[in-house]
């Protein structure tokens, strides 16, 4: 078993319109604490392209009761099965996990069936760390900067914790646990009995329809989309190993929990947004779209390489590469893009290179990547 290598911090009580003005005194405040997060390198280079999935229009409303009878979701395809969160070099999950999507102009909808012989669940009041439980959890980043980010986890209890990330834990946070998402609906369908170790279950399903309102706070774009616009998406589910004491489910001592997700992530850590999925909003009917991958994907995936480059060199020597060249096969790299540039700066560095459309992206010592014309 693998630790999870990036554990929610205790959260905050702000509001999101107090967020941006008082992100950099929180961050300080709330640096992340080396008891609570040992950091897995990972091997970026592993996962070569993010995953991709077309979410189509929900011709009527759905009815949020966790069993995914709706005509809709019948025509909305699954994602592939859930993997392992470092990607195929680790083993296939021991239960299928899977995902859909659907949207309309109040909600965006998403579905998830869980394999389970073992249905259980302990926690019940809103916001608790729900990954101590079997969970399900999503990440969304609307406009892909690695910034300003939603999680929302839920057990098999229909117990919700959903918090805003201002940016990752590797950049300092913080998590703003005082954020909730208004109007969010959220239902769970067990196929099996709860907490009763004398069966043997089959499976657990959810449903979540997520207010556009709400997910506009931060989005830094559009809400709801428009066709063709693309969102950084990814699902994980925290899986723990379980035996049975004294007629109950506990947790076997010393074990550590899985970690399966839809877009591998390269490494233990769910917060890395620039590895999550894309999802493609259509306007269409299920089946009319191809999904089309970002043109501009390799350049992303360089500069974030420079990043993670510099992390690890400030981790070694406690300070960054003056250029690129001392970076090594990620600085190479990144000269084979157009514009390619380097500057270390008096809190940090910037990087920026052209993608294959012309813009000019950049990426800074906190992780922030953005494209402009």
């Amino acid at each position: 078993m693998r630790e999870r290598s990036t554990t929610r911090r205790a959260a905050l009580g702000f509001k999101p319109s107090l967020v941006l003005g008082l992100a950099a005194l929180v961050s300080m405040a709330f640096a992340p604490d080396p008891s609570l997060e040992r950091p897995s390198e990972g091997n970026f280079a592993a996962v070569q392209y993010p995953l991709g999935y077309v979410c189509y229009r929900a011709s009527s409303p759905l009815t949020i009761d966790g069993r995914l009878d709706d005509t809709e979701w019948g025509a909305a395809e699954w994602t592939t099965d859930f993997v392992d969160i470092e990607g195929d070099s680790q083993p296939k999950p021991r239960f299928r996990t899977r995902a859909k999507m659907l949207w309309d102009d109040e909600h965006f909808y998403i579905a998830a069936e869980l394999e389970e012989p073992h249905l259980w669940g302990t926690l019940t009041k809103r916001d608790s760390v729900i990954f101590h439980d079997n969970d399900f959890e999503v990440f969304i980043d609307p406009d892909g900067d690695n910034h300003q980010y939603y999680e929302i986890e839920i057990n098999a209890l229909n117990t919700v914790w959903d918090l805003l990330l201002v940016k990752p834990y590797r950049d300092g946070g913080p998590a703003v646990n005082g954020w909730n998402i208004a109007g969010l609906k959220s239902a769970v369908w067990l196929d099996g009995t709860l907490n009763d170790p004398s069966d043997r279950d089959r499976r657990w399903t959810l449903e979540m329809a997520i207010p556009w309102k709400a997910l506009a706070e931060c989005a830094g774009r559009t809400c709801p989309p428009s066709n063709g616009d693309q969102w950084r998406v990814n699902f994980s589910r925290v899986q723990w190993r379980l035996e049975v004491s004294e007629g109950a489910y506990r947790k076997v001592e010393g074990s550590k929990e899985d970690n399966w997700v839809w877009s591998p992530q390269g490494a233990i850590d769910m917060h890395r947004p620039e590895m999550w999925g894309y999802v493609q909003f259509s306007t269409h009917g299920p089946g009319a779209d191809v999904f089309r991958r970002d043109p501009d994907e390799e350049v992303r995936k360089a500069l974030m390489g420079v990043y993670h480059a510099q992390k690890a060199r400030f981790s070694e020597s406690g300070t960054y590469a003056l250029k690129l060249e001392d970076l090594g096969e990620a600085g190479n790299h990144l000269f084979r893009f157009k514009d390619a540039e380097h500057q270390r700066t008096l809190d940090g560095f910037v990087a920026r290179a052209r993608g294959a459309t012309g813009a000019l992206w950049t990426v800074r010592s906190d992780s922030r990547l953005t494209g402009s014309p």
